[in-house]
């Protein structure tokens, strides 16, 4: 049961984003979503690491779960860039309007790699979990180092 309430939210996170751009009335609603979004991400994403790094024990379930909101919460912060969302209270960097291109083919690849991290947690394997966490933690930090104010 509790799964299917996890499914169902992806896809209600899924669907309400992709018309999100439009429901931003002010900059700072774009830039507040966004950092929401991300926030839910990397606390998840984070979680993973833990269990791939050794400092929790390893949970099967608990990894597939967070996997599952992870990869749900990877395509939800993109629909918040809108033109005007550059100022305020954020850290994203001017070369995300300036190099849009690049900033999504950026985006693309964390998200594919956050595909094969949810396939590699549902095996039940931390061993799987290990290879595919680095490779995605990567694609996460090439964006960071990018696009993102420290």
């Amino acid at each position: 049961m509790k799964r299917f309430f996890l499914v169902a939210a992806a896809a209600l996170s899924v669907t309400v984003a992709l018309p999100a751009a439009a429901q931003f009335q002010k900059p700072e609603d774009a830039i507040k979503y966004r950092k929401a979004a991300f926030s839910v991400m990397a606390t998840h994403f984070g979680r993973l690491g833990a269990m791939a790094n050794g400092r929790i024990p390893f949970d099967a379930k608990v990894a597939a779960e967070n996997a599952d909101i992870a990869l749900a919460m990877s395509k939800l912060p993109y629909a918040a860039f809108p033109e005007g969302s550059d100022k305020g209270d954020t850290k994203a960097k001017a070369e995300i309007w300036t190099e849009g291109d690049k900033f999504r083919a950026s985006a693309a690849k964390m998200q594919e790699e956050m595909v094969k991290l949810n396939a590699a947690a549902k095996t039940g394997s931390v061993d799987n979990l290990k290879a595919a966490f680095g490779p995605t933690g990567a694609a996460c930090k090439g964006c960071h180092d990018a696009y993102r104010k420290e």
